[in-house]
């Protein structure tokens, strides 16, 4: 398989097709136990690396894992743009910042920020797991997470979202669990004193004036 057929199937998460185990032959022996299946982000992982392996292998000359740097990494993921979905709106777009474009446009298509962050995040799991370094881990360059916030910031401007915004709403999700969590806590010892507190839960007053 070429690395251009193998680039379609990085980031789609698509799960392979079951395995048939043979069972062991007469005599008394056991069947083998099948292997325990791998969980969708293992087996993403895998065809990433594998991926990106056959990609620096189809490289003139080719490049060995230790040869790989984060040049190399860069490069791969500009290559994969050729098989993105998202829509990028250049400046000069009448479609520029706009979230939601009423019709279509002859922009390019690239591969999402969120996408690439977390190939990237396997990727260098993955560089570990067959047998590289931390400290030589061609994923966890300073170019790579400059590259990324780059990639993050024109597309946002280009697509009109805005990333900060989903980060506040995970924040305040988190915010309101650890409330949640304090309240339980405090009736539960509350119980055990003999207590009563209301079922209720706290009033959080805003901070915001209108």
């Amino acid at each position: 398989m070429s690395s251009g057929d193998r680039g379609k199937d990085v980031l789609e998460g698509k799960e392979s097709s079951s395995r048939s185990i043979s069972s062991g032959g007469g005599g008394g022996e056991h069947s083998r136990q099948p292997p325990a299946p791998l969980s969708r982000y293992e087996s993403q992982k895998r065809r990433d690396w594998n991926t990106f392996s056959q990609y620096l292998k189809n490289k003139r000359p080719p490049v060995s894992l230790s040869q790989c740097s984060g040049n190399h990494v860069l490069e791969f993921l500009q290559y994969l743009d050729q098989f993105g979905k998202t829509r990028v709106h250049t400046q000069g777009c009448v479609y520029f910042g706009q979230p939601e474009p009423p019709a279509p446009c002859p922009c390019p298509l690239k591969q999402a920020w969120g996408s690439l962050d977390a190939l990237i995040g396997r990727l260098r799991a993955a560089y570990e797991e067959n047998g590289g370094t931390a400290e030589t881990n061609p994923f966890g360059r300073g170019s790579i997470r400059v590259y990324l916030r780059e990639v993050r910031e024109s597309q946002a401007k280009a697509r009109g979202i805005s990333y900060k915004k989903n980060k506040k709403r995970r924040k305040k999700k988190k915010n309101e669990t650890a409330i949640t969590t304090t309240t339980t806590t405090t009736a539960s010892t509350s119980s055990a004193r003999g207590e009563t507190i209301s079922s209720s839960p706290p009033v959080i007053q805003s901070s915001s004036r209108s």
